[in-house]
């Protein structure tokens, strides 16, 4: 499973940065959040519900799913309950989906400004025993994962993904 791979590149990291580990993060985590963000911004209401085949979730699923995991993943990582007070991924209106993606990478944001050792402890998610800090690198990684979803999403509406304007 890929979070697995994310959890033990994350303990390597861990060892082998030190008290750097969420500060090397975080540079990775501000980018993935703002192609996320901008991907939900560009893409038009109309083309919320469209799928580029049907056995996928529509990209503004794809919006719900990033959020709903952000919160659960995230909290998480902070020891806490998620604060969610919806299933993002049912929501089906582009200002609601992309208010409920900012909230929850805002709600993320104060992860990766936490201390290594703030992130030591361990916690479980989805089946899975890792310390807090391997969560924060679970997060980047998923995020990652669904923003090469996005991407297909936008070429095949004809639209220029946001890293690929960055050149």
């Amino acid at each position: 499973m890929h979070f697995r791979l994310a959890a033990l590149l994350a303990l390597t990291t861990a060892t082998t940065a030190g008290a750097q580990a969420i500060a090397t993060m975080q540079p990775l985590y501000e980018d993935v959040k703002q192609n996320v963000i901008k991907s939900a911004e560009l893409m038009p209401e109309a083309d919320y519900a469209s799928k580029p085949t049907p056995a996928v979730r529509s990209f503004g699923q794809l919006v719900g799913h990033v959020a709903n995991a952000n919160f659960t993943i995230c909290a998480t990582a902070k020891g806490e309950k998620s604060p969610a007070v919806q299933d993002f991924e049912k929501n089906t209106e582009k200002a609601a989906l992309v208010k409920g993606l900012k909230d929850a990478f805002a709600y993320c944001d104060a992860v990766y400004k936490m201390a290594d050792a703030a992130l030591s402890g361990s916690a479980e998610l989805f089946g899975m025993k890792m310390t807090r800090l391997a969560f924060a690198f679970m997060n980047v990684t998923h995020d990652n994962l669904h923003y090469g979803n996005m991407i297909t999403y936008l070429r095949i509406k004809g639209l220029v993904p946001p890293s690929s304007g960055k050149m």
